[in-house]
């Protein structure tokens, strides 16, 4: 039996790495007939009840001497995927990799996100464990840039975000209900990020406020109501705060409860347009076929735009609101020729997501003929 151990930020603190958990282990077993699967999350028990990993672990409550030997038993660790590392928090994300490649345990990057990446000592974490991985991919151009720039000597090869394959669950009239919803409500979802290390340029006072009067225009100019889509726990309190700001708060809702990466995905299909920050909520309505105006807050969302062909989007920095509220406009008129733009690019992109477990498992033991066409390199590449 292959033993492939996943390390990741999984434990249901962000409905994007839930999905790519899900994607990843669907693939992985796809890939590698009798996988055993160990996963490492954050919170062991979460894993444990939402995901069929045949072993989870916490490396941040277990002792070192409890996770070591699991560490020693893989044939292969996996990190990510998602976007981890990045200031602040990468050489945490790292730490099963330090310790596998201690012990001869092969490492694997698997379509992971990286930056913001400035501190001098997290990018010396990343540049030695990533120069002693036995093969990296990356979900977009950006993090293979950068991985190149801070001196990464293995080849990066750019494959798509895992969470692409995730195939949707019905959101039903029920469910819509329960969120305040009636029936036959024209329906607009919105998603807001906090400030973080993972999006330090934002300007809190002033996207607070601009998304509002975007909710407003959105309510008065389309005669719908705002959904409001928590991907991480601290959006609640983040649309809570636009909400307050809004002429009509009358006419917004928050998305409260316990949902799945899949029911959130049909949930998107409610939707007459998407308005988000976060890039898991982007790609699910892409994946939806759900028209999306991005508000870009870091490179990866611009990068999935670009392998999109997708230009609706605005600044969150920008101090007006007139430039995105004739964007929305734009969009609204357009929303049948972005619908068949995300019909023709998903498919190539869902491509690029497949190869990420193919190339894995040329590293656990795969048969090279079965993984060898993904390994050569001659798969579609991410480009601006």
């Amino acid at each position: 039996m292959v033993t492939v151990g996943i390390s990741g930020s999984y434990g249901g603190l962000n409905l994007g790495d839930e999905a790519i958990l899900a994607s990843a282990i669907g693939q992985l077993r796809e890939t590698i007939p009798g996988v055993e699967i160990v996963v490492f999350a954050r919170d062991a028990e979460h894993t444990r009840r939402h995901h069929p990993a045949d072993r989870v672990l916490s490396p941040r409550t277990a002792l070192r001497d409890e996770i070591v030997p699991e560490i020693r038993r893989l044939d292969l660790l996996l990190l990510g995927g998602g976007g981890i590392l990045y200031d602040s928090e990468a050489q945490t994300y790292l730490r099963e990799v330090v310790i596998a490649q201690k012990y001869g345990v092969p490492t694997f990057a698997y379509a992971v996100g990286i930056g913001p990446l400035r501190d001098r000592e997290e990018r010396r974490a990343v540049r030695t464990g990533m120069n002693r991985m036995a093969g990296i991919t990356v979900r977009e151009i950006s993090a293979k840039q950068l991985l190149e720039e801070i001196g990464v000597d293995v080849p990066v090869k750019v494959t798509a975000d895992p969470a692409l394959l995730l195939t949707p669950e019905p959101f039903t009239e029920a469910m819509l209900a329960e969120a305040g919803i009636r029936p036959g409500t024209r329906l607009v979802g919105m998603s807001i990020r906090e400030r973080g290390s993972a999006a330090p340029d934002l300007q809190e006072a002033r996207y607070h406020d601009l998304l509002a009067q975007t909710a407003d225009f959105i309510v008065s100019r389309y005669d719908a109501s705002v959904l409001f889509v928590p991907m991480e726990r601290a959006d609640l309190s983040e649309a809570h705060r636009v909400i307050a700001e809004m002429s009509a708060p009358d006419r917004a809702h928050v998305l409260n409860g316990d949902y799945s990466p899949q029911q959130i995905l049909g949930l998107m299909q409610h939707f007459e347009l998407a308005v988000g920050m976060r890039l898991h909520f982007l790609i699910f309505s892409a994946l939806a076929g759900t028209p999306l105006m991005a508000l870009p807050y870091a490179s990866k969302v611009a990068d999935f735009l670009d392998a999109l062909g997708v230009d609706n989007h605005a600044a969150v920095r920008n101090r007006h609101a007139g430039m995105l509220m004739a964007a929305l406009d734009r969009l609204w008129d357009d929303r049948a020729a972005q619908r068949r733009l995300l019909r023709e690019r998903i498919p190539e992109l869902q491509e690029r997501a497949r190869q990420t477990a193919l190339l894995a498992g040329r590293h656990a033991g795969l048969k090279p003929s079965l993984a060898e066409s993904a390994f050569s390199g001659e798969g579609p590449e991410c480009h601006r």
